[in-house]
């Protein structure tokens, strides 16, 4: 199925004020919209739609969800009249970039008391996976993590874990706590 619009006016066309570069330079990153955002991405749009039309309309299709956005396939973007894969690759490479910034945002030497500070820390790891994974946080005696290790991968419906490859893992790291986690990609 591919996606076209009705013949619009280019951005070249607009308000100053109203293109999405000049409002960024002018307003900063906050006055814009997700589809302006990646209307500056995309860089142009197709022969009938504007880049922020083309933006507007594939954040459309998962409902202005940007999880849901970073979970579509280089296939499902191209899908888009005037989405080829270089822009599909860029709106692909943008939200991996945002997903590292926040695992990038946890301090080293957080000290974990919670469920909460866990999940923070392993969700970036675990976010947007189209298949059921185990991850393993080790700690040392100050509840500070030493690694995040991937454990296994699966299935869309389950993964195997083998305990004693856990248990290694954390003599061989000098672990003196463990938090296991997993993810359900299916709901």
């Amino acid at each position: 199925m591919s996606y076209e619009k009705p013949a619009s006016l280019p951005i070249k066309q607009w308000a100053e004020d109203d293109k999405p570069r000049e409002k960024l330079l002018a307003k900063g990153k906050a006055a814009l919209s997700d589809a302006e955002l990646m209307a500056i991405l995309l860089r142009s749009g197709s022969r009938n739609s504007s880049a922020v039309e083309l933006a507007r309309l594939i954040l459309q299709s998962v409902d202005n969800n940007l999880a849901m956005l970073a979970k579509l396939k280089v296939d499902d973007l191209t899908r888009f009249h005037g989405l080829g894969e270089a822009k599909a690759l860029s709106i692909i490479a943008a939200l991996e970039l945002g997903l590292r910034r926040r695992v990038a945002e946890v301090p080293e030497k957080q000290t974990i008391t919670g469920s909460e500070q866990a999940f923070e820390l392993l969700y970036p790891n675990l976010a947007d996976r189209q298949y059921e994974e185990f991850w393993v946080l080790f700690l040392n005696r100050a509840n500070r993590k030493i690694s995040v290790l991937p454990v296994s991968d699966g299935g869309q419906a389950g993964t195997v874990v083998d305990p004693k490859r856990i248990f290694k893992t954390a003599l061989e790291q000098n672990a003196a706590y463990i938090i296991l986690c997993h993810n359900h990609p299916s709901g």
